[in-house]
């Protein structure tokens, strides 16, 4: 019997918002900064097929680094958030699931001011619960916050991402995971590592809930 999944948790860059051509812009500008070799396109496309951990060690960026890359791509996206936008369908499968009745969430890298500015405020009112500004290995204690906060049983909530660290952050917090096709990680990679749920499709998503539309 499927499961009547209540509580969605998504990440956000890659999952809702197209921002990869963004992120390796962003990588190169901190690559300067912080001495590590910049991305060219085909090596960027390569690297989509391994997870965090190893682009790191091709990266050659020392754990003590990586805080700092984070802050300086918060800070660089903060001045050029309009510059990203959401996939096509990213506003209106979550105006759909919040119309069936899931509570929404967002746990991300991102800080809250940016997301909120490319869901616009009309999409970002409908999310419940926004975690952010989380590190990279970060996200299973952010997970579990989101979680007691909602009141929600953990066995009815889905963490929906597009990395292998969305999948690893979910298992660890003793929660099921949803993983995309469209985003930063290949599907083969994605599929590999056992998500709970695999979308080729936001369509799919939408399909978690029941059809009959709650009041809005």
């Amino acid at each position: 019997m499927p499961v009547a999944y209540r509580l969605l948790i998504f990440d956000f860059d890659g999952t809702l918002a197209d921002s990869a051509d963004w992120f390796r812009y962003g990588l190169n500008h901190a690559s300067r900064r912080y001495g590590f070799p910049s991305l060219d396109e085909e090596t960027f496309a390569r690297l989509r097929g391994h997870d965090n951990r190893t682009i790191i060690r091709h990266l050659g960026v020392p754990a003590w680094k990586i805080p700092l890359i984070a802050r300086h791509l918060r800070r660089l996206v903060s001045t050029e958030a309009d510059r990203i936008r959401l996939f096509d369908g990213a506003a209106d499968l979550l105006h759909t699931l919040h119309r069936r009745g899931a509570r929404l969430a967002i746990v991300s890298s991102n800080t809250e001011p940016v997301i909120r500015q490319i869901l616009g405020p009309r999409t970002a009112a409908l999310v419940h619960d926004y975690g952010c500004g989380v590190s990279l290995f970060g996200k299973a204690r952010t997970f579990r916050k989101v979680v007691a906060r909602s009141g929600i049983p953990a066995d009815q909530t889905l963490c929906i991402g597009d990395e292998v660290r969305d999948i690893e952050a979910a298992a660890k917090a003793g929660l099921d995971s949803g993983m995309v096709a469209w985003g930063y990680a290949t599907p083969d990679l994605l599929r590999a590592r056992g998500p709970t749920l695999f979308f080729n499709s936001m369509d799919q998503i939408a399909a978690l809930l029941p059809q009959t539309d709650i009041a809005a």
